[in-house]
């Protein structure tokens, strides 16, 4: 049985208290998993700071070699680190071995973007009675970052957080989500490995509600980056105060498909957007559009392309879907999808649950206020929904008080720029599903769905502050 230990100051520290982790499929219990105190947190903060001091003093050259070799480790344990996500999230094999082939490009481009956070010149000259000054500006970084990340992407999503922290010369205190600390706690020891030095990299496991507190508020803490839910993330926000924040926080992803469409070319797709890791993306393919002059041919192709996934073990190569987080992920889905069915909505395939799994499951004749529509399910669910216009599909994906990606499949040019202008969302991904997301694009939601830019360039000048400079040439 393992048994962790937290990550301060480069050495593995033992707590007096620990909790079970518990294989989402199996249900086995594996590993006793150390729960840090509020103490423990206070330290690897004041860790943080004091390593900051030197840390920022490094080179890009330097702080981008240390990343190259994090890529270098990575390459050469990817089956090991799918396993791992396979243990603690469930995840299907062949999506794991895809989280780490992204985690691997993400820590690539952080490495590239190390050596191209850079400023301006300033024409001081274009202001009246500044012509004998030069100005410039400069990208410094911003101290300890507190960085608190979520089940569903553990590798990725971690990388996000500390490869552009980490190209800039900032440290930081991570806390992953209690259901997934095994790959952030392997990540120790890889960028131990690579040369990071001691301290800039801590790493705290525990409960987020008792932890979260000293992670935003203490004054050591510049910058806190979080993905996860809603809720976590406006009390957050409130509490922040004037450091810098990013906040990633979930959609109900929609994409339209228009009568343009061929639709024997986009169903595979858009069935591997709503189910891949069982739904637990936040931006799986929830809602589709479809215009009513196609929507019995779309609905049966998308039936008969799901019957084909195979739910089960997630360290089974054939296995595309396997168990949901947390047996009351499955007790809420199930409760709303009972709640949509008595207010009239139908069950195309889909539906058996057990305790820990739901077969991918397909709604039809939803309303807009039914929870599977308008509210995130994080689940294996989609709806299919028809529109008579595209002005109306547009009013329908808009109709959301989320807005992270949102697609439209169209052959017509004009259709698909004017979608781009008029959908209420981050990013609009055109003739693909609003799943896609590399790794180098921003990425980020409008209205209820975040607050800032993830992507490495994105996230490094919300991770550096800007600096202007000017020198007068005589006195």
């Amino acid at each position: 049985m393992k048994e962790t230990k937290l990550w301060i100051d480069g050495q593995w520290q033992a707590t007096e208290d620990s909790y079970k982790l518990i294989s989402p499929y199996s249900g086995d219990v594996v590993a006793h998993v150390a729960k840090a105190s509020i103490q423990d947190v206070e330290r690897a903060i004041e860790g943080a700071q004091r390593t900051f001091q030197t840390f920022k003093k490094t080179t890009a050259y330097e702080r981008a070699e240390i990343l190259y070799r994090v890529v270098d480790i990575m390459r050469q344990r990817k089956e090991e680190f799918a396993e791992i996500l396979a243990l603690e999230a469930g995840k299907p094999l062949t999506a794991g071995l895809a989280e780490v082939e992204r985690t691997i490009a993400t820590y690539q481009f952080a490495a590239e973007g190390a050596k191209q956070a850079k400023g301006e010149t300033v024409p001081m000259d274009a202001a009246p009675g500044a012509g004998d000054y030069i100005g410039w500006t400069k990208r410094e970084p911003l101290g300890v970052i507190s960085a608190i990340t979520p089940f569903n992407f553990p590798f990725n999503l971690v990388a996000h957080k500390l490869g552009p922290a980490f190209a800039v010369g900032n440290t930081v205190v991570l806390k992953p989500a209690t259901q997934t600390p095994l790959s952030a706690l392997t990540m120790a020891e890889i960028f131990k490995e690579a040369g990071l030095p001691d301290g800039a990299l801590q790493i705290v496991t525990g409960s987020g509600g008792e932890l979260s507190d000293m992670l935003i508020t203490h004054p050591y803490v510049k910058k806190v980056t979080f993905t996860g839910s809603g809720k976590v993330g406006l009390g957050i926000k409130e509490k922040v105060g004037l450091r810098k924040v990013t906040l990633e926080l979930g959609s109900n992803a929609a994409v339209i498909v228009e009568p343009s469409t061929p639709i024997d070319k986009v169903i595979k797709r858009c069935v591997g957007g709503a189910f891949n890791f069982a739904g637990q993306v936040c931006i799986s393919l929830q809602r589709i559009y479809v215009h009513a002059s196609i929507i019995d041919e779309f609905t049966k192709a998308f039936v008969e392309e799901t019957k084909k996934l195979v739910v089960g073990d997630p360290f089974d190569k054939n296995t595309d879907v396997s168990a949901m987080i947390h047996p009351n992920e499955i007790e809420r889905i199930k409760e709303w999808i009972e709640e949509a069915q008595a207010q009239g909505a139908v069950m195309a395939t889909g539906g058996v649950f057990t305790e820990r799994t739901l077969t991918p499951t397909v709604m039809t004749n939803v309303k807009a206020d039914m929870k599977i529509i308008c509210q995130e399910t994080f689940a294996p669910i989609v709806s299919i929904v028809s529109y008579e216009t595209l002005d109306d599909a547009i009013r329908l994906v808009n109709n959301s008080d989320l807005g992270l990606n949102a697609g439209i499949y169209t052959n017509i040019l004009s259709d698909a720029l004017y979608a781009a202008e008029e959908l209420q969302a981050g990013a609009v991904i055109i003739n693909d599903i609003p799943t896609f997301r590399v790794d180098n694009m921003p990425y980020g939601g409008v209205k209820m769905s975040g607050y800032g830019r993830e992507g490495i360039k994105w996230a490094i000048e919300e991770m550096t502050d800007m600096k202007f400079v000017t020198i007068k040439k005589s006195f």
